[in-house]
């Protein structure tokens, strides 16, 4: 498989407030996590990778190209907000719009994103009947199901408890995909990846092994 992120002299600027500057960075391992405290630049960098935000100066490419939706599927902190339809079929469904497929197509196409994350028999369930951890899992079906190569998950875990957490990150790590990207503030979380970057004020402050990346962002607030 081929895969890998890579970010040339990359800046974001919102306003006069430079949110990345110069980046650069290669990314080639399965999963990778994105770690900083807040206003670190991390969401940004996450939005970059399918094209939510847009680099001022230099160059970014997700799997040698420049991202697009279709590629990089992306989840947001909070679930309610990707939710737009009353159940947990057409919610997943919806995501499939504009895709042409017939409705054979785009049924089997939901049961397998949803039996991917172990929630095929919500299918018929109203939405916000689900709990926290239900509507993350329909969440992730609903970016999987346009088969992404990449997946971005910005806190997936932030409004869940541990038994929740472990399994969402067990889920994610499952997933068909050619690269993971977890942006957190779970180091936990953050250690069951290949490789850390710890994002500081806009700028890569130390990216590579986890553990020792991890001990050294911890050891920051000492």
């Amino acid at each position: 498989m081929s895969f890998g992120i890579k970010l040339e002299a990359v800046t974001v600027e919102f306003d006069g407030h430079i949110a990345l500057s110069g980046i650069n960075l290669e990314l080639t391992a399965k999963s990778v996590a994105i770690i900083g405290a807040n206003g670190s630049g991390k969401s940004t960098f996450a939005r970059l990778l399918n094209g939510l935000v847009k680099p001022t100066s230099g160059k970014l490419s997700v799997l040698g190209k420049s991202p697009t939706v279709s590629e990089v599927g992306f989840v947001f902190s909070n679930p309610d907000l990707q939710i737009v339809m009353p159940t947990v079929f057409e919610d997943v469904a919806f995501s499939l719009t504009g895709k042409k497929l017939s409705k054979d197509e785009v049924r089997s196409r939901v049961e397998a994103a949803l039996g991917a994350v172990g929630i095929l028999e919500l299918q018929e369930s109203n939405c916000h009947t689900l709990s926290s951890g239900q509507k993350q899992l329909l969440a992730i079906a609903s970016a999987m199901v346009r088969e992404p190569k990449v997946l971005v998950a910005d806190e997936p875990t932030t409004l869940l408890d541990l038994p929740n957490t472990k399994h969402i990150s067990n889920i994610l790590h499952e997933l068909p995909v050619q690269q993971l990207v977890l942006v957190t503030h779970d180091l936990d979380l953050a250690a069951t990846c290949h490789e850390v970057v710890w994002f500081d004020r806009g700028v890569i402050r130390k990216s590579g092994n986890p553990k020792s990346t991890i001990a050294e962002y911890r050891k920051s607030f000492d």
